[in-house]
């Protein structure tokens, strides 16, 4: 199943939806009392996804094009936001940064999270130097402590695409991650989540960065230096991952701040990071000041 968060034309108000193809389904159409939000769904675990589509099967719900909805964050209030660094080795080797024995994980901070064909907007004084990072996004359905790697994707709720927005100067003047990729609208979300049955292979999946009509990341999950299974293994030693927890699980090569010349998002880039068979997410940019 693929979900997203949506609002109308004439409303503000966000609305939970199935989307099947260019139709959008809403929640509320389908379930009375209904999940309000993706996080809501995943608390609900299986016996939600089972009368989700039991209702869907039915085909009596209004179907509403797609196009006519603007969308949100496809997570809105995860428990917390857990991104990896370092986690395809050419990008720690385009940044002049060691891959370290053990993952590099910052917190991202909710004000961060945007959604597809949004626009982010800094101040120049701030940044001049901000970066992509195409990265897959994992979603937690059941609670994860001390689960073996071999086990680890039987706790994978779902996936979505995430944006991992960074203001390369600041990252490099701080001593950790989370400030520089925490601006207001650094961290895009979607267009969808999808449930991890739409995903035979979280290692098999094409992932790439295009900038103003330029591919600029190209490369598979594959090359991650830690597997999904072995980054939540790795992560339930020392902490529970709860239902709706997000981890960003580590961009390739191909950022900006290595290129010569460099390349970083500029007033009125556009920006689409996307992973095939889960989503293709824009970003436009505006700087001011």
């Amino acid at each position: 199943m693929r979900f997203a968060h949506l609002r109308g034309s004439d409303s503000a108000d966000i609305q939970l939806a199935v989307v099947e193809g260019s139709a959008a389904i809403l929640v509320s159409d389908l379930l009375s009392p209904a999940p309000a939000t993706l996080q809501e769904v995943i608390e609900g675990g299986d016996d939600t996804l089972r009368a989700l589509r039991a209702a869907l099967a039915e085909g009596t719900s209004p179907r509403h094009p797609i196009d006519g909805f603007a969308f949100a964050s496809a997570v809105l209030d995860p428990p917390v936001i857990l991104a990896v660094g370092l986690n395809y080795a050419a990008h720690s080797s385009e940044l002049g940064l060691k891959t370290d024995t053990a993952p590099t994980v910052f917190t991202l901070w909710p004000n961060s999270l945007t959604g597809h064909d949004t626009t982010t907007e800094w101040p120049r004084t701030l940044s001049e130097s901000v970066d992509y990072e195409a990265e897959l996004g994992v979603l937690i359905g059941r609670p994860a402590k001390d689960v073996p790697a071999e086990q680890a994707l039987d706790h994978v709720w779902g996936y979505t695409v995430v944006n991992d927005i960074t203001a390369r100067d600041i990252q490099f003047a701080e001593a950790q991650w989370s400030r520089c990729k925490s601006f207001d609208g650094f961290t895009p979300t979607g267009p969808f989540a999808v449930t991890a049955d739409e995903v035979a292979d979280p290692q098999d999946l094409h992932i790439w960065t295009v900038i103003d009509g330029h591919t600029v990341q190209d490369a598979s999950t594959g090359q991650m230096v830690r597997s999904v299974a072995t980054l939540i293994a790795h992560l339930s030693q020392s902490i529970t991952l709860q239902p709706g927890t997000l981890i960003s699980t580590g961009s390739p090569g191909g950022a900006g701040y290595s290129r010569d010349p460099q390349i970083f998002l500029r007033d009125h880039s556009t920006v689409t990071v996307g992973i095939d068979g889960i989503g293709e997410l824009t970003t436009h940019c505006r700087i001011h000041g």
